[in-house]
């Protein structure tokens, strides 16, 4: 599936900035695809009037509060560190439900970050390294466009799910917000925020060398997530 791109009119100036909304799905559960999908969707275009607002902090300073019940793991970037997290089943348990399944089994383990926008966010969790695979399972959206009250907002640490077109498409594929970026919300499905580690997102961010407007990072450029672990 193609991706669904996000064109952003500020001040009257249209910024193109695409975040990576694919995902190929395929029938069962837990295991990394290789394949291309044969089903095309054509992109389109979504305006709002994003606010940079966002703050330095290493840690996700938004207004909703970190439960007891929340999931907390750890993302492991090779050669850049560490970034804490801790997923809210209370606002989105269908994803934390997919991505903590999808970390036991070890799904993310050796992927990569394949879209980078500094000011934007950082992308990864496809086993293709480009923006076109994802797992075996589909993930009903959870968000407002989609008849869900998700209230956690696109601010700078939080972290959500990419998807196609279609609504429901959602499945291996995350993005860490780097900037805030409220326009995103109702449209996709944020599910848990960054409790350390920004200043790493901020690293991978800088270091990005995309190579077009959308983010693209080469193969050999792509920042590689040594593992994912959830504390038990």
């Amino acid at each position: 599936m193609k991706i669904k791109s996000i064109a952003i009119k500020s001040a009257g100036v249209m910024l193109a900035l695409a975040l990576a909304l694919s995902a190929v799905m395929f029938a069962g559960c837990g295991s990394k695809s290789t394949s291309t999908s044969s089903e095309q969707e054509k992109t389109s275009a979504i305006s709002a009037s994003p606010k940079s607002t966002s703050t330095s902090g290493d840690a996700y300073e938004g207004d909703v509060a970190i439960p007891d019940n929340a999931v907390k793991g750890t993302i492991t970037v090779k050669n850049y560190g560490d970034i804490e997290f801790a997923l809210l089943p209370d606002i989105a348990p269908k994803t934390v439900a997919n991505f903590e399944k999808l970390v036991k089994s070890g799904f993310y383990d050796g992927l990569t970050f394949h879209r980078i926008m500094d000011g934007f966010m950082i992308q990864g969790g496809d086993p293709l390294g480009t923006g076109m695979g994802g797992s075996e399972e589909k993930v009903e959206g959870e968000f407002s466009e989609n008849g869900f009250d998700n209230k956690l907002s696109h601010v700078r640490g939080v972290m959500s799910m990419a998807r196609s077109q279609d609504v429901n498409s959602a499945s291996s594929q995350f993005f860490i917000v780097h900037k805030d970026s409220q326009f995103l919300d109702g449209q996709y499905a944020a599910f848990g925020v960054v409790t350390k580690g920004m200043s790493v997102v901020d690293k991978i961010a800088a270091d990005a060398k995309p190579t077009d407007g959308n983010g693209t990072i080469s193969a050999e450029n792509q920042p590689v997530i040594e593992k994912i672990t959830i504390n038990e």
